[in-house]
């Protein structure tokens, strides 16, 4: 017989837009305020008894961080790319564990709040190191492009009309090195925060696990955890109340719930874009099909309503 699941689990996947307000970059102080905003509904499902073990994004954090790395090129030597997503893990994991912290404190809610720079394996033969297609950093002109193609070895490529940008590998997460530790705290008692912007990508080699210039998709580092720990449900915060097919058209329609097989035929149909709800259908997917109960995506200001069952898309075995 299968191990129980564990039914008062839930992973949590918070996007990186919950950091910052709409468009422009985002001071760090900022960070502090939109947080306040936007986590009490999770605080509340703490003080119904769940245990929480929170993954965040990391996108526009990591977007600013490479641009205030290529101001300074010229004094400073920018840091490698799993350097950049480790210091954006540490310091977007700190302000999360401040808020939150804080937040529980206020409530009364004795609750230990820790952050986990957590690195995830991947394959080296993976063929998304062949095809690299994510976006990060600043855009360039064409001069820049080729200098730097010729300089760095990068690829670039057009983007949305405004230049070029630099594209990376995003190979598939196969596991979390931390897992078992984000495990023991949670079991403790402790609100974990792990697996931040998809986690820091390596490869296991002869002298060791190595750092990649790569990005995995955070949500499906946040599948491959809350597989691992036999969480009972995942829970997807996004900017939307719940999935829908035909998004932005006149015929658009919210899904409230889908079997794992209707979602699949979705993705392969192209209704879920690569670039936005793709993978948070895909990791969805993946998570109940691995034995999960179910996985919500909804925004956070559903979070209670999705948990009751009300709110939210609910993907199902």
């Amino acid at each position: 017989m299968p191990e129980p699941r564990e039914s008062r689990l839930l992973v949590v996947a918070i996007g990186g837009n919950a950091l910052r307000e709409a468009g422009g970059v985002a001071a760090p102080g900022e960070w502090f305020l939109a947080l306040e905003r936007t986590l009490p509904p999770l605080v509340d499902l703490v003080a119904e008894g769940f245990r929480l073990i929170l993954t965040h994004g990391n996108g526009p954090q990591v977007g600013d961080e490479l641009l205030r790395m290529e101001l300074a090129r010229k004094m400073i030597p920018p840091l490698s790319l799993d350097l950049c997503g480790a210091e954006t893990q540490g310091s977007l994991g700190y302000a999360i564990q401040q808020v939150f912290g804080n937040l529980c404190r206020a409530r009364g809610l004795d609750v230990p709040v820790a952050t986990i720079v957590t690195r995830v394996v991947v394959d080296p033969k993976d063929p998304a190191f062949a095809r690299p297609t994510k976006p990060i950093g600043p855009f360039y002109t064409a001069a820049q492009r080729s200098q730097l193609e010729r300089q760095e070895g990068w690829a670039l490529v057009e983007d949305a009309g405004r230049g070029f940008r630099r594209v990376v590998p995003s190979p598939r997460p196969l596991r979390v090195l931390e897992a078992e530790m984000v495990r023991r705290l949670s079991e403790a008692g402790a609100v974990p925060i792990a697996c931040g912007g998809g986690g820091v990508p390596v490869v296991d080699s002869p002298a060791g696990y190595r750092g990649v210039e790569a990005v995995i998709e955070k949500d499906l580092a946040t599948e491959t955890l809350a597989t691992a720990l036999r969480a009972e449900r995942l829970l997807i915060l996004t900017a939307v109340e719940r999935v829908a097919v035909n998004f932005g058209r006149p015929t658009e329609r919210g899904l409230d719930r889908l079997t794992a097989a209707e979602a699949r035929r979705l993705l392969a149909a192209g209704e879920f874009p690569p670039g936005s709800m793709g993978p948070k259908v895909e990791a969805s997917v993946r998570f109940v099909e691995g034995g999960g109960r179910e996985a919500i995506i909804t925004s956070l200001d559903r979070v209670q309503t999705a948990i009751d069952g009300t709110a939210g898309t609910h993907i199902v075995s």
